[in-house]
């Protein structure tokens, strides 16, 4: 699995309101090691939700995006200890901050669990259709692959993007269009940092799951009569003990 980017905002961030206008400032680092060559420390300005400014450390000075941001990195640019201060911020701000993520956080891993249905195709080319979807994993890098009787299927597959659950936790969908044949095995394969091997779920064709789910239902219904019935039986046989019957002319 190829690795990427990441990114945090220590939400350093500084408003100031005055009769509705809003200024504020946001500090972020792009990373994917510890190691000073591998992130970028951005500040930005805004003026009203607009970016106005930017320091960036791979360019190594301000940027304006308006007329008034303009001005202001020519002035800031213009004073060597606020450029200090910024270029410095790649080691002091960024690289303490990830190191402590690396060593709490982002080393840590969280293994999935997958969940292998049946579903309408999206398309006409194929009758059927299977859905694998991989739930809270942590880190987002994923690899979701299908075996067809052993052999891999990269055709008529499509898959989601890593969507994140806004709790550290990500998960994955991946569909498969096919067209069934008797005594066939299909498969769908997880590879995550969580596992110390791939995670395989077979599929299980011999009743849909919408069919399951009615016999599920149906059983527990039967369960929940039987039950209300031997307790009406039992009532009523008290009942009667209780009672004497007498006869009348």
């Amino acid at each position: 699995m190829a690795s990427s980017f990441l990114c945090f905002t220590l939400l350093f961030i500084t408003i100031y309101t005055a009769d509705g206008f809003m200024q504020y400032m946001v500090s972020r680092c792009v990373f994917n090691s510890t190691e000073l060559k591998d992130i970028e420390f951005i500040q930005s300005f805004y003026y009203n939700k607009m970016e106005v400014n930017r320091f960036s450390s791979s360019v190594g000075k301000f940027v304006g995006y308006t007329e008034f941001g303009v001005k202001n990195a020519e002035y800031w640019n213009n004073d060597p200890s606020i450029l200090s201060q910024e270029r410095a911020s790649k080691e002091t701000y960024c690289q303490r901050n990830i190191g402590n993520s690396y060593r709490n956080i982002l080393t840590k891993s969280v293994q999935p669990y997958v969940r292998l249905r049946s579903t309408t195709p999206l398309s006409s080319h194929h009758p059927a259709m299977l859905v694998c979807s991989v739930y809270d994993f942590y880190p987002s890098e994923i690899k979701v692959s299908w075996l067809r009787d052993g052999q891999e299927v990269t055709s008529d597959v499509t898959s989601t993007e890593e969507m994140a659950d806004g709790d550290w936790y990500y998960q994955v969908h991946s569909h498969l269009e096919y067209t069934p044949r008797s005594g066939e095995k299909i498969s769908c394969v997880v590879e995550h940092a969580s596992l110390k091997e791939p995670l395989r779920t077979d599929w299980d064709p011999s009743m849909p799951e919408s069919e399951r789910n009615k016999l599920a239902i149906g059983a527990s219904g039967l369960i929940l009569g039987l039950i209300l019935s031997l307790a009406g039986f039992i009532y009523y046989k008290r009942k009667a003990r209780g009672h004497i019957l007498v006869p009348t002319n």
